[in-house]
């Protein structure tokens, strides 16, 4: 049957509730929230004269979860006004409104007894036919059916969301043997193309996939601290970033999860755990007990690893738990040699066997709890899945490693992963030996520019289903690189479609990028039909090379200055003008010149999760590689017939002055960097499959040259004044510094079109020429060579 979700029921409003709720509202479902009704007033519902039959007191507890979740940050929603598609309720009022959704979905208090309860509720309004399912993160699934329908059986399954639903990507879809197929891979498909999500299939074991190893990865990881005689700021110093781990590392992420929940997870495991072979490692260790007892559970107690506190002169001090005194003391920078040596190793593959080629602490620790995690997830198999690369999906999506179990194995190198293993005491599982003795070498191959996964039960590679609707550039690179310097790359990627790639850090742009993509135009225009710019990096781009700008005017070679700036802009008018389609495809950090570069392409496809903004100003200069003319252009378009208002004009030199930064890509439309025409792909693996077919289609829809623009209509000296005198009394209140003034009444000269006695149409080139010349300027002011020295050596722009 085809299905359409039009409204969803969300069952429980607390912080997992809400904030479903409000993923589903992000892609435009209209969602029922519903909870309990209070059974007490709060003293300021007395004095109010209100009731327990007062709708506001009916609906206090799902309202102040879901207001509570709005005003967190970061944000569930992509745009506050989705808010909308949330309406409210409570269980004895609003029960019957399921009966108007698609989908209901379970999230109440992880008790089987309320659960079932719930259910019985659900039964009596919820239509035949309809999705439901429970969020559960640990309770048996199967057990949930008693006393069920078989409708209801038919169409029931565990759907995991992992906390935050809007960033971290796991979904896990948890059949019992009672669910349709069908609905299973509805659900599967859904997840993936609408909510965005890595859906991984799993079973109906303890803590599913994604839980079982990563707490096992976690008590491994005490286990071994302990042994070793490592501290808390030693193992999150090696179990971080340096080994693609997020920056919260270990335990800093379980402050953010919460003690309580390691323990209860922890505690299930043990409990059910007869059959798991590290059944004991799941024991909490007494410092844990202890916490727990104490209530120190992290930040939603204000104390857990580490503590925030203020030193005697009000400064915020980060302290950290002594494990063996259970005392608090300063957070102490960790040091090792053999992080010294990874520093210069980018690619993190090779990075991963270089530190397990070292011999100290660190790269002991990092060493056994790898082959202690080897040996636990080959065990698993086909317990927790059958198939390898779920279990390295669930861990990637769901806990953020960059790479998964198999794929840590992959980089060692299986064989001598395995080799490595027994000389520690450490034993994988039987078919693990079987591939190798059947001379598979490698969990994962790349053939024909597509990654296959060993499977176990044929003892052959295949293809990982549904990688057919994604493009993975490291598949493509060795095959498919039709030209590359140190800053980008061109990559074919079939149908006529050239991708230019980035690989330098954070996707700087500089004077490499720039030649590669004239050179992407140059053999676009040629050879092929159209043209992508996108990555599969962590970032867009974090902007264009500020180093290099900073060299230069240091040495007020403004010359060599002038000639960099009029190349970048001449390069993004020449994606403008091309004669084929150029698509951006923006995710991640998309700052500066990362975002004036999608301002001139012809369709942003840009990932949901996309930070965009001309952030300049910060670093004392004005967009200069044609963002402040491309905003403009924008405004003057933005202008009704008849008067004229300066709102438009005004709110995008706003954005400018301010470096407003979307924290979406629906609210990068909202502030004018993208077009209401740009797209928007939820899943972010799709991007780049969703980035070439917009390049195909306007390829096919016969894609003709633009022609320049003269007709921009600015506002000279009327709107001017009006920005100058905004400034300069920012500045007298104190609310902005003089330098500030001084930048802000050059991004008011360009956008007004400079001294013009009154609103006149120029041309793009007019306003290039005064933007550089703004830029120019500023960049041989003593207080922008300091905010550019103070980002380059901090990380932090400078205020002065």
């Amino acid at each position: 049957m085809k299905r359409i979700i039009k409204k969803v029921a969300v069952l429980g409003s607390g912080v997992m509730g809400s904030r479903i709720a409000c993923h589903f509202a992000n892609i435009g479902v209209q969602v029922l929230l519903l909870d309990i009704a209070p059974k007490e007033l709060l003293p300021e519902e007395e004095k109010k004269g209100l009731t327990l039959e007062s709708k506001a007191v009916r609906n206090r507890l799902v309202n102040g979860h879901l207001q509570a979740a709005i005003a967190s940050n970061p944000s569930p929603l992509y745009s506050k006004s989705d808010a909308r598609l949330i309406q409210t309720g409570n269980f004895d009022d609003n029960m019957k409104d399921i009966a108007t959704a698609d989908w209901t979905i379970e999230v109440v208090v992880e008790n089987l007894k309320i659960k079932k309860l719930v259910y019985e509720q659900v039964e009596q309004f919820r239509k035949p036919g309809t999705l439901i399912s429970s969020n559960t993160s640990g309770i048996p699934i199967h057990l949930m059916l008693d006393g069920r329908s078989d409708d209801f059986r038919k169409h029931f399954c565990g759907t995991h969301f992992f906390n935050p639903p809007r960033y971290l990507k796991l979904l896990e879809i948890i059949p019992t043997p009672e669910t349709d197929r069908e609905v299973l891979d509805f659900l599967l498909h859904y997840g993936d193309l609408y909510l965005g999500k890595t859906t991984v299939l799993a079973k109906d074991t303890p803590a599913f996939i994604a839980n079982r190893v990563g707490i096992y990865a976690i008590m491994q990881g005490l286990q071994v601290m302990n042994k070793l005689g490592l501290n808390v700021d030693e193992v999150d110093r090696i179990s971080g970033p340096v080994i693609g781990r997020p920056k919260s590392a270990t335990f800093r992420t379980l402050d953010v999860v919460g003690l309580d929940t390691l323990a209860n997870v922890a505690n299930g495991l043990y409990q059910t755990g007869e059959q798991d072979e590290s059944r004991e490692l799941f024991k909490l260790p007494g410092y844990l007990q202890q916490m727990v007892e104490n209530k120190w559970l992290g930040d939603k107690t204000g104390q857990g690893f580490y503590k925030k506190t203020k030193d005697a002169s009000g400064k915020t001090e980060i302290l950290t738990l002594d494990l063996n005194t259970l005392e608090y003391g300063p957070k102490q920078r960790a040091k090792f040699q053999s992080l010294e040596v990874l520093k210069p190793i980018e690619d993190l593959k090779k990075r991963v066997k270089a530190f397990s080629g070292q011999s100290d602490k660190a790269a002991q620790f990092f060493n056994e709890s790898l082959y202690g995690l080897f040996q636990y997830v080959s065990n698993r198999i086909p317990e927790i899945s059958d198939e390898l690369y779920r279990i390295d999906d669930a861990m990637r999506a769901g806990f953020g490693w960059e790479l998964g179990p198999f794929e840590y194995w992959d980089a060692l190198g299986a064989r001598e992963g395995v080799q490595r293993m027994l000389e520690a005491g450490y034993k994988p599982a039987a078919w693990v030996e079987e591939m190798l003795n059947h001379g598979k070498e490698s969990f994962y191959i790349v053939e024909n520019g597509q990654r296959r996964f060993y499977d176990i039960q044929s003892k052959e590679y295949k293809a990982i289903p549904g990688a057919e609707s994604f493009i993975i550039l490291n598949n493509l690179r060795g095959s498919k690189t039709v030209w590359e310097n140190s800053g980008a790359s061109l990559i074919d990627l079939g149908d006529g479609i050239l991708n230019v790639e980035f690989h330098t850090k954070m996707n700087t742009m500089g004077g490499d990028v720039i030649m590669g993509l004239n050179k992407g135009i140059e053999l676009a225009e040629k050879e092929f039909r159209g043209m992508v710019v996108g990555s599969d990096g962590a970032n867009f781009s974090a902007g264009a090379n500020v180093g290099l700008i900073y060299m230069y005017a240091l040495d007020q070679d403004f010359d060599e200055l002038n000639m960099i700036i009029r190349q970048f802009q001449n390069t993004m008018m020449r994606m403008r003008y091309s004669a084929i389609p150029v698509v951006g495809a923006p995710h991640g950090l998309t700052l500066g010149g990362g975002c004036e570069l999608n301002l001139h392409v012809d369709h942003i496809q840009a990932a949901a999760e996309t930070y965009m903004g001309l952030v300049e100003f910060g670093v004392g200069l004005i967009p200069g590689g044609g963002g402040t003319k491309e905003m403009t252009l924008r405004a003057a378009d933005m202008y009704a017939d008849g008067d004229i208002e300066y709102n438009d004009l005004k709110n995008v030199y706003l954005n400018i002055g301010m470096a407003k930064v979307s924290t979406s890509a629906k609210e990068a439309v909202e502030l004018g960097y993208m077009r209401k025409r740009d797209g928007i792909t939820i899943n972010s693996n799709r991007l780049l499959a969703d980035a070439k077919a917009q390049a195909i289609l306007l390829a096919e829809a016969g894609y003709t040259r633009p022609v320049p623009r003269t007709n921009i209509k600015v506002q000279g000296k009327g709107a001017l004044a009006m920005f100058l005198t905004g400034a300069n009394a920012m500045y007298t209140g104190r609310y902005i510094s003089e330098h500030d003034k001084k930048i802000s009444h050059k991004l008011a000269y360009v956008m007004c079109g400079g001294d013009l006695s009154a609103p006149t149409e120029v041309s793009e080139q007019y306003l290039l020429d005064l933007e550089r010349e703004a830029f120019l300027s500023l960049t041989g002011e003593r207080k922008t060579l300091e905010r550019i020295k103070s980002i380059l050596t901090t990380g932090k722009p400078l205020r002065n």
